[in-house]
């Protein structure tokens, strides 16, 4: 066995030097002789005799016992196995043979295509080369024509100064020409190979998705601007005239809307805003001096327009067609002190009983009602509270009337609500009647009322004066024919009319949301007519007039000028005091009631922005020590809730005030409950009550919910409350004197301070001060009071007593304790 190189540069082992031998050959002639170990196949014999003999034996019997049939049968099934496992795998080979094909087949027709494909692009870019050599060639003969057409100023020059011509140098060119044109087509064949590769192998971009191919679209702008130059260029018109154009700038605008105003680009905008050392994106705004400079400076013409414009529409004033104008009723508005009779006088000219009605006998709403005398005359009555807190009623019952009648009890004479009327009438600059009530009364005394009312200058007739007075009861009806005949009169001389074909317009006496019904407003009308369908705006609101109800409760089509009624159709609450006008159209009456809110929340975010930091920390410092008590008021109606939020305000001093939540109209609302439990404010209900979910919620969170009727039990009780938190007032009783004469010390009980009382009495539990050349130096209560051993409660004057402080023991001889008492006194706001 040796070890021999096979041709390949490798060695094999071989046996030549005899068994046990083995002969290696390495490179360089070198070789080896190893001796090795040689072992023999063990060959395993089964025993005689045992389980692997027996069976061996067996077989044997059984191949010796088979018959010559049953052998060949055996070796016929066994060579038909055999046949069949070779068909088996030459149909497996055929079937391979088969797909090998197919997918030949088909590869070579996916070749083909692509080829084809191939040559249609080259076609199709061979047709295009040519067609564009073939335009140039077009162009540069068209060219050469008209360059031939055109005289040649250099073949007219003298020969020493002919310049050199650029189409002499024209065939030198040609060659890097034509050299740039190859590349070019190279690039294209091998771009178009490119994307041919790229779309046969499967792969898709951004590009190919949209379908752009590469190629970027022009905008339609730049596409108008391209159209406008060929034509510019096609009429040889070169630059196209500048237009000026009416520019509307109002308050403010930005930068996009003026360039658009004056058909500019808003590129040039900026620029010229920049140039002007403004800084600022097409979606900025600019105020209108900077617009007006930029118009300006585009050769433009500025018209100044204002948001306010857009209520340029309501025509506030009455048309002053003499020929339009018919009669009015007028509108009387009975005013005076509270239980002086003014809604009881009101139901004796209607003949009704409102007066009954009103919870605790006083009027807490302004009421406008129509009345027909006997004689035939119509008039109108506003009947406004008495009560202090509707002064705001009042006033706004004075601007809206024509008459004021001024009721005084002949019992009672002048009071303050009598002169606050006196003086709404005086600023309304309305005429006066003076309706003297109560006559009927044993103690009436009317010349004491024409006496008081001279203070305020107001002059009846019966003392030479020029206001008109009437003496009357309501109770028994006395007076009231003579009452009529005097406003009658005054309306003679007043002469109202009014216009009633024009578009409505009113004032807003009462404001509510009626459960049923939604947001309803009584309506005085003062101009025009208002008729069912009208699109109409009041204050921030605006809605379309759904119906129309008279004060005797009936549905009308219409009311003309001087007419109350309520008003269905509102999208939300105004204001009471609000003017009612009709406008042409829905767009027009939301475009102003957006305006109106929109000035509104800049007033109000004005007034919080106009405070300052150091402004907002002062009111912090002086509000530091106020307790405030949170409120949440909803009333039935505008004027009650207005009339309450101003009371409860009036409320407080320097130490404890009334601050008002949230003020509104309808039922207590669960949102309201969630207000009050987060402030911890009680809710306050005018006539008003609260739902179920609201009630369930406040029965949860511990929210007190008040209903009220009477404006001044609702005050009272607010009153009340904060005089509850008040700081009482500590009262302090002087009780006596008594001068240290001795300071011991003992163990266990500290220092003990041996007195004398000089004054009054020393009380145990009293309080005390220890002064110290007549300043005080401590203040507290005594730990001990004894006479000689026994702990005593008081010690009188000129005794002797051993005093000892609580937590205090700086004591010295000759120091004075003086012995006080303190009570403490609820106080209450006035």
């Amino acid at each position: 066995m040796s070890d021999q190189n096979n041709g390949d540069g490798k060695k094999t082992l071989s046996i030549k030097g005899g068994a046990g031998t083995v002969k290696q050959s390495f490179s360089h002639g070198r070789t080896k002789s190893v001796v090795v170990e040689t072992k023999r196949r063990k060959v395993a014999i089964p025993k005689p005799g045992s389980t692997a003999a027996k069976v061996a034996n067996a077989q044997g019997a059984v191949a010796q016992n088979l018959s010559d049939a049953e052998f060949d049968r055996r070796k016929k099934a066994l060579e038909a196995a055999l046949a069949n496992e070779a068909d088996r795998a030459a149909k497996e080979q055929e079937e391979a043979q088969a797909r090998e094909r197919e997918r030949e087949r088909l590869r070579a027709e996916k070749d083909a295509e692509a080829r084809a494909a191939e040559e249609a692009e080259a076609e199709r870019l061979e047709a295009e080369r040519k067609a564009e050599a073939e335009a140039a060639k077009a162009a540069k003969i068209a060219k050469t024509k008209k360059v031939a057409a055109e005289p040649d100023p250099v073949a007219d020059a003298p020969l020493g100064d002919k310049p050199v011509r650029s189409r002499d140098k024209a065939p030198t060119d040609s060659a890097p020409a034509a050299k740039r044109t190859d590349r070019d087509e190279d690039k294209r064949n091998t771009r178009a190979k490119t994307e041919d590769n790229r779309r046969r192998s499967g792969k898709l971009t951004i590009t190919q998705a949209l379908g752009d191919q590469g190629n970027r679209q022009r905008s339609m702008a730049a596409m108008k601007r391209r159209q406008e130059r060929d034509k510019r260029k096609m009429t040889g018109s070169g630059e196209r005239e500048k237009v000026s154009r009416d520019v509307q700038v109002p308050d403010a605008i930005t930068v996009q809307e003026l360039a658009n105003r004056m058909a500019e680009r808003a590129a040039a905008v900026v620029k010229a805003l920049m140039t002007n050392g403004i800084m600022a994106t097409q979606n900025q705004s600019i105020d209108h001096e900077t617009a007006t400079l930029i118009v300006e400076e585009f050769g433009h013409r500025v018209v100044r327009v204002s948001d306010s414009q857009v209520e340029d529409i309501i025509v506030a004033t009455p048309d002053d067609d003499e020929a339009a104008q018919v009669p009015r009723p007028p509108v009387v508005t009975i005013m005076g002190h509270v239980d002086h009779g003014k809604t009881s006088l009101l139901d004796a000219i209607r003949k009704t009983t409102v007066a009954t009605g009103e919870a605790g006998g006083i009027t807490q709403h302004i009421g406008a009602y129509q009345v027909e005398t006997e004689s035939g005359a119509v008039l109108t009555f506003l009947d406004t509270p008495g009560h202090a807190a509707f002064t705001s009623m009042r006033s706004r019952g004075a601007q809206v009337t024509d008459i004021v009648v001024l009721v005084v009890a002949a019992d009672d004479s002048v009071m303050p609500q009598t002169i606050e009327a006196i003086q709404h009438a005086k600023a309304a600059k309305v005429p006066l009647i003076v309706a003297i009530n109560k006559c009927d009364k044993p103690d009436a005394d009317p010349n004491r009322v024409r006496t008081a009312l001279l203070q305020h200058e107001i002059v009846v007739e019966k003392m030479s004066g020029d206001v008109q007075d009437v003496e009357l009861s309501a109770k028994t009806g006395k007076g009231i024919d003579n009452l009529l005949e005097a406003i009658a009169l005054q309306s003679e001389l007043l002469e109202l009319t009014a216009n009633p074909a024009r578009p409505a317009a009113g004032a807003v006496i009462e404001a509510k949301l009626d459960v049923g019904r939604g947001p309803v407003a009584t309506v005085l009308v003062q101009y025009g007519t208002l008729r069912k369908g009208d699109i109409f705006v009041v204050g921030e609101q605006w809605g379309r007039v759904r119906a129309l109800i008279d004060d005797q409760g009936d549905r009308v089509d219409e009311a003309g000028p001087s007419v109350p009624v309520e008003v269905l159709g509102l999208n939300g609450t105004p204001e009471a005091g609000d003017t009612l006008n009709v406008v042409p159209d829905e767009a027009r009456a939301r475009e102003i009631a957006e305006y109106r809110a929109g000035v509104s929340k800049d007033k109000r975010a004005a007034a919080g922005a106009a405070t300052t930091l150091d402004q907002l920390l002062a009111q912090a410092k002086a509000n530091e020590n106020v307790i405030e008590l949170p409120v949440l008021v909803k009333a039935d109606v505008q004027g009650s809730a207005e009339a309450i939020t101003q009371a409860l305000e009036k409320i407080g001093n320097e130490e404890v005030r009334v601050r008002v939540l949230l003020s509104g109209v309808g039922a207590v609302t669960e949102s309201d409950v969630t207000l009050a439990s987060a402030s911890n404010a009680p809710i306050i209900g005018f006539n008003v009550r609260a739902n179920s979910q609201a009630r369930e919620s406040a029965n949860q969170k511990g929210v007190e919910i008040r209903y009220y009727s009477i404006i001044y039990d609702l005050v009272d009780d607010i009153k009340l409350a904060a005089s509850g938190m008040l700081t009482p007032e500590i009262k302090e009783t002087f009780v006596g004197n008594a001068e240290i004469k001795e300071v011991f010390k003992i163990t266990g009980a500290g220092k003990i301070a041996g007195c004398i009382v000089t004054d009054g009495y020393a009380r145990r539990h009293a309080g005390v001060r220890l002064l110290r050349d007549n300043v005080v130096i401590h203040e507290g209560k005594l730990k001990t009071l004894k006479r000689f051993k026994d702990e005593v409660k008081e010690v009188p004057s000129g005794q002797e007593c051993g005093m000892a402080f609580e937590n205090y023991e700086d004591i010295r001889v000759g120091d004075v304790i003086e012995i006080f008492t303190t009570q403490e006194i609820e106080r209450s706001l006035a």
